[in-house]
């Protein structure tokens, strides 16, 4: 299944090593060949580069590795389960504008039936320009983080931050849903079953000196003991390399699906 990779930073690093592990990951030493992409915050705004072929044989990323210099990174290696297209509308990030703000969205595991959480009593924000469930759930997290902006002053007061948790939960009762989102000033990582984060990178690969930075990951990128594992339904939010909110939400597993998108089968017997 997909992989995640999200640095916030206080100031630009260049994670040049941790990105190639991670690019190594899609197609190399994992099975997620279907594309990659990779999203950097640039003098203000998100520098966006996807390809939907595998990370381990692209040159471009390559290139980013040695390349990237950014307080803020987002990056996906993508396995497409259930098979969906190889093209570029399929591969993570997805990028929308609301709420005057820039969003990117990359998601790990499978939602299966995401239009039943759409509202019927309103237009949708956005419209999926693929056909991943994956995209479909960041256009139902937008249009109820919008909600939350209209009802109050939420660049002040962080209310959206708990429509994003409930949201969060709420389609991760319906599958299995982690994900790393950003509006360009914050990195938010949600792990629902599957994320690690690396709190001291700076001093683990020696950033830049007085940088202080949060890596997180799907799964570590190295041997560093410093990486631990999410709780299950946590979802963090970091600013500048530091975490500033923490929630955990308690997601219902009436029905948990496979990496195929299949109900599990109940153990022992025991009814679904």
């Amino acid at each position: 299944m997909c992989e995640l990779f999200g640095l916030s930073s206080n100031r630009p690093v260049s994670p040049g090593e941790l990105l190639c592990r991670f690019g190594a990951r899609g197609g190399g030493t994992a099975d997620n060949p279907d594309g990659w992409g990779l999203a950097s915050l640039e003098r203000g705004a998100f520098q966006l580069t996807k390809q939907p072929l595998p990370a381990a044989d692209s040159a471009r990323f390559k290139e980013l590795c040695r390349q990237t210099h950014s307080s803020l990174i987002l990056g996906h290696v993508r396995k497409a389960n259930p098979p969906t297209a190889r093209v570029l509308a399929n591969t993570h990030p997805f990028r929308r504008a609301c709420c005057g703000r820039e969003w990117m969205f990359a998601h790990n595991g499978i939602i299966p039936d995401t239009a039943a959480l759409d509202d019927p009593r309103t237009a949708p924000l956005c419209a999926p320009a693929g056909d991943t469930d994956s995209e479909h759930a960041f256009c139902v997290v937008l249009d109820r983080i919008a909600g939350a902006f209209s009802a109050s002053d939420a660049a002040q007061d962080r209310g959206w931050l708990d429509v994003l948790a409930h949201a969060a939960e709420t389609l991760a009762s319906h599958g299995r849903f982690n994900f790393l989102m950003s509006d360009g000033v914050h990195l938010i990582a949600y792990g629902h079953d599957r994320l690690h984060g690396l709190a001291d990178a700076r001093a683990a690969f020696q950033f830049e000196a007085a940088a202080e930075a949060a890596v997180i990951a799907t799964e570590p990128l190295t041997a560093d003991p410093g990486w631990g594992a999410f709780e299950p339904g946590e979802l963090r939010v970091y600013r500048a390399g530091r975490q500033i909110a923490r929630f955990i939400t308690h997601p219902r597993a009436e029905s948990p699906v496979s990496d195929n998108g299949r109900p599990v089968p109940p153990r022992n017997g025991a009814s679904p």
